[in-house]
């Protein structure tokens, strides 16, 4: 399991609630523009609209532009391959105030491309300036360990 694509910014901004994973319906030469490394899922995030989920807002680069199609958008709506029972579960928790589902990787899972997301709540300022400070914390005390 090689990831292909982080959103570093996700666990930094949310609180993770539950994480769950999807297939993607892709074309070939997205594959390997992500395998490529030419996806970015900063400011990604899935709608569920009815029976389907969509990831909206990830940018996948073409691998060769003069090769890609020229109708071809980075930034489209791609669907999500999730069982119906996890779509009528996260239905049910979008519906609740506060919450909403943000992908936090993409990675490879015999040979096919999976997308990892998660049920989020928003943090506050506070919030996030302590999980900064807890991170500071940590590596002072790593670092006082290193040393002795």
């Amino acid at each position: 399991m090689t990831k292909l694509a982080h959103n570093r910014k996700a666990a930094f901004n949310y609180n993770i609630l539950e994480i769950f994973e999807a297939g993607l319906v892709l074309a070939g030469y997205e594959v390997k523009a992500i395998r490529a490394g030419k996806a970015s899922l900063v400011g990604a995030y899935i709608t569920i609209n009815g029976n389907e989920a969509n990831l909206v807002g990830a940018t996948i680069a073409p691998y060769q532009p003069k090769n890609t199609p020229e109708d071809y958008d980075p930034e489209r709506a791609r669907k999500l391959l999730i069982t119906k029972k996890e779509l009528s579960k996260l239905g049910k928790e979008l519906n609740t105030a506060g919450l909403t589902i943000v992908p936090i990787s993409l990675y490879n899972k015999k040979n096919r491309v999976k997308l990892e997301f998660a049920l989020v709540r928003g943090k506050k300022k506070a919030d996030k300036r302590e999980s900064l400070k807890e991170k500071d914390a940590k590596r002072s005390i790593e670092r006082t360990l290193k040393n002795q």
